[in-house]
């Protein structure tokens, strides 16, 4: 893979960063001020994407786009340093149309809707007129292994039957909210193949039968698309609301799965250099005992020790999307594990390091450390906790050497008689 980005990416990035210092930035205290008083500011974040439109920064992750559907048609590799420059103001991504959930959803619907599916719920998605949520994950099953989920899809004549609860659903207070996608139970034999029980169906959120039970804190705090709890009793939709072929969720959820944490790991790098930044301005501006926090050595070591491994992880991640790029998703898994453990496990590291050498006011809300420090530890438990991650690298090194097995013979050398 080439290490440098290309001459249209890197023109892209500068004028992603102007816009973020122009239009963003400046709109960041206001953005949080009416989030604190229990608003979404719905007019800014309108505001600021009819700017994005007109700058042409719009929908920058999707290469599958069609020529008549807006947006860039940027590769994994091409979108990851954009996804970077976004993650520094965590919200900014909706200012041009790449937030999670809506940026898997919209691939989703991309690549296995129906040409009625996409008219309905992908152009709106697509031009930002409405929100998508994601409804997977479930109180009341270990949620790391989906066949555990236990949500049902019922065929019932010429409609579906959705019956069941989700949890720590992204986007559920968000006031542009229309559609969910659910994961559920379409094949309910036990005895059926696991990985083939299990379909996608689209769900109006006002359809009779939704409820938004609870807004779900994350580590104490509130997000501001927050995280619901969602319960399903006796939903009905048409049939025609079934995404690709029952029992095609996991293959689907692959394709939407590989990009998405991508984008959450770059990201996460973003979060890291702007941690890295402060850090190190604090670390030159800070007096104790008498000199600069820059002039002692365990700071000048944490400074050190994460410009490497920021680096390293960046690296690592576009590795991930160039080879989601060269050969396909299904070749790119034990990649991709990879870097959604190293990059979550990255941003406690730094931000931790940074609120150290801010004292109190890392811990505060005077400075967004704290915020980016709960992030990074919620994200060691969503969209798949480490342990599970780790599994999935494991196994290809395992796998890798059972097909090995005695090449490295040679390396021993039998004891003198």
């Amino acid at each position: 893979m080439q290490f440098d980005h290309s001459p249209e990416v890197e023109a892209l990035r500068q004028r992603l960063r102007d816009f973020m210092d122009h239009y963003i930035l400046p709109a960041n205290a206001a953005f949080h001020h009416a989030i604190a008083a229990g608003n979404h500011p719905v007019e800014l974040i309108e505001r600021l994407k009819a700017r994005a439109w007109e700058a042409g920064l719009w929908n920058m992750f999707l290469p599958s786009l069609a020529d008549d559907q807006p947006g860039l048609r940027l590769s994994n590799l091409d979108y990851a340093p954009l996804a970077e420059i976004m993650g520094r103001v965590p919200w900014s991504a909706e200012v041009f149309n790449c937030a999670a959930p809506d940026s898997g959803n919209m691939e989703l619907l991309q690549l296995f809707g129906t040409p009625a599916q996409k008219a309905r719920w992908l152009d709106p998605l697509l031009t930002g007129e409405i929100r998508s949520v994601f409804c997977m994950s479930e109180p009341d099953a270990a949620s790391s292994d989906p066949t555990n989920l236990a949500t049902t899809i019922r065929r019932d004549g010429d409609d579906y039957v959705i019956d069941g609860r989700k949890w720590f659903i992204t986007g559920t207070r968000h006031p542009k909210l229309k559609v969910a996608i659910v994961f559920g139970i379409t094949d309910p034999d036990p005895a059926a193949a696991r990985h083939r029980r299990h379909s996608f169906v689209i769900v109006p959120i006002d359809q009779p039968g939704v409820s938004i039970t609870r807004d779900i804190t994350l580590m104490g705090a509130h997000s501001p698309e927050g995280h619901g709890e969602v319960v399903f009793r006796g939903v009905r939709v048409p049939a025609c609301n079934l995404i690709g072929e029952e029992g095609s969720a996991f293959a689907i959820a692959q394709a939407r799965l590989g990009p998405g944490r991508v984008h959450h790991a770059m990201r996460s790098i973003g979060q890291c250099e702007l941690a890295l930044e402060l850090m190190t301005e604090r670390a030159l501006e800070r007096r104790v005992f008498g000199q600069p926090l820059a002039e002692r050595a365990n700071i000048r070591d944490w400074i050190a020790e994460s410009r490497i491994e920021i680096d390293q992880c960046r690296l690592l991640v576009l590795h991930a999307a160039w080879l989601m790029d060269a050969k396909g998703n299904a070749a790119a898994r034990t990649a991709v594990s990879a870097i959604k453990l190293a990059s979550a496990r990255l941003q406690t590291r730094v931000v931790d390091r940074a609120m150290q050498v801010f004292g109190a006011a890392g811990l505060s809300p005077d400075t967004p450390l704290a915020a980016l420090w709960n992030w990074g530890r919620a994200l060691r438990v969503l969209d798949g906790p480490d342990e599970v991650h780790l599994q999935t690298v494991a196994r290809a090194e395992l796998a890798a050497a059972r097909a090995a097995t005695g090449r490295n013979a040679l390396h021993f050398v039998a004891p003198a008689v």
